[in-house]
């Protein structure tokens, strides 16, 4: 029976509290300090598909790039290790390891992009700074600044 009613009494206190009984206001909190990121991508002319120079330099382009990106992504996100190795009496039958990255880079931005002797280099920057800006625009980070209860 004393169960009962303080189940009761606890339902009931809880329905007298709602949210109509105060106001809050929310203030965006600014991080205090913004780090940026570097990234350099590599791709060999030579291992490029193309027939004439001016297709494997806009191929290595290509490549460098995507390679630039997922170093960044590598320092975001890190990276995902698989290993798998197997044995038959004693002796090593199989070993393999993959390496995997996965993620959004938003924001980053080409800093340089040329041909150093059989390769060409791309570098990448990201500025925290815009990419907080660039959140900020989509979902923004609120703390409560004051709530005034009525």
């Amino acid at each position: 029976m004393k169960r009962l009613f303080l189940l009761l009494l606890i339902v009931f206190v809880s329905g007298c509290s709602t949210n109509r009984d105060r106001h809050i206001q929310w203030e965006a909190e600014t991080p205090t300090d913004f780090p940026k990121l570097t990234a350099v991508g590599y791709a060999s002319l030579a291992k490029q598909p193309g027939k004439t120079k001016s297709d494997k330099v806009l191929a290595a382009l290509q490549a460098s790039k995507v390679d630039a990106y997922r170093e960044l992504a590598e320092q975001i996100y890190g990276q995902k290790i698989d290993g798998v190795t197997s044995t038959h009496e004693w002796k090593l039958k199989h070993d393999e390891v993959r390496a995997s990255v996965s993620g959004v880079v938003r924001g980053a931005k080409v800093v340089k992009s040329y041909l150093s002797g059989d390769f060409y280099v791309t570098e990448l920057e990201l500025d925290y700074k815009h990419v907080w800006a660039l959140y900020q625009q989509r979902q923004k980070n609120y703390k409560v600044k004051r709530v005034v209860y009525f």
